[in-house]
């Protein structure tokens, strides 16, 4: 039997979430977005690229409350990427991947963490294998897109892909207009954070959320923010304030101890910073 083997290179919801995280990436670092200009040439309505990818978002944001009915969809789906031109999107995706690595590097582009990774990967299987390569891998791959279907939602998708996915069906004109909202936007927003809280985000947007070059950027800020408290807090001359302060140094030790990063940790980062940044100003 064949091994299912996934790659994040030629999976299409992967490749478009990507491009999503490297424009706010690209915002964020107040650069000119080439992701983009990759994402309007290479998901507009007519492309096989596109098409796929709506495959990959209805299995990913249907919800059913019976597996029945959700095996129903996925044999749907299937028939509809069966009716894709197969060579077109072969060629659609090498040339993006081509111009993803002239842009920016694949290495550094697929480092970015992806949500729904899991069942993204399985529908990406289920798409390129047959039953007859791997009947038992197949059949997991089945389940856990059911799953990920029937499951309780504690959150909606992701607010930007919903929003990019309207975005580039719009004219040229209003997505240029949009895009410069967007950045003016974001610039107006977080005018008012310093330096060191603009490094966090940047630093979260940037790597993968449970990875290595994170979770080390993660320690060293902990140290320096406790460092700070600590100086601060000897020069307060309030009980009750000082015992909080050192509450909140014991909270960030917490933080450095967590083996996955998440969106709560970089906001209490923030919060943190926010702290500091008063309290140096008393």
């Amino acid at each position: 039997m064949k091994s299912l083997r996934h790659s994040k290179f030629k999976n299409t919801g992967v490749l478009f979430e990507l491009l999503v995280r490297q424009v706010a990436s690209d915002t964020l670092n107040n650069i000119d977005s080439k992701a983009i200009v990759l994402i309007k040439k290479y998901f507009a309505k007519s492309t096989e690229l596109s098409k796929e990818f709506n495959l990959y978002q209805t299995l990913i944001k249907e919800k059913y409350s019976k597996g029945e009915k959700a095996n129903h969809l996925i044999e749907a789906v299937l028939i509809a990427k069966s009716r894709l031109n197969q060579s077109i999107l072969n060629r659609q995706k090498y040339n993006l991947i081509k111009e993803i690595k002239t842009n920016y590097g694949l290495e550094v582009f697929f480092k970015t963490k992806v949500n729904n990774y899991k069942p993204l990967a399985a529908i990406f299987k289920l798409f390129e294998y047959t039953i007859a390569d791997n009947p038992v891998e197949s059949v997991n791959n089945r389940y856990t897109i059911v799953e990920h279907i029937t499951r309780s939602i504690k959150s909606s998708q992701p607010k930007e892909l919903n929003e990019m996915s309207a975005f580039i069906k719009q004219d040229k004109d209003i997505r240029l207009l949009s895009y410069k909202i967007l950045v003016d936007k974001f610039n107006e927003k977080y005018t008012n954070l310093n330096e060191a809280q603009k490094t966090v985000l940047r630093q979260y947007i940037n790597t993968v959320s449970d990875g290595v070059e994170l979770k080390e950027f993660i320690v060293n800020e902990v140290n320096l923010l406790q460092k700070d408290l600590k100086r601060l807090t000897s020069k307060v001359t309030d009980k009750v304030t000082k015992i909080k302060l050192v509450e909140v140094s014991s909270i960030l030790n917490k933080i450095s101890s967590v083996k996955i990063i998440k969106d709560a940790h970089i906001l209490s980062l923030l919060r943190y910073h926010e702290l500091v940044k008063e309290l140096k100003k008393i």
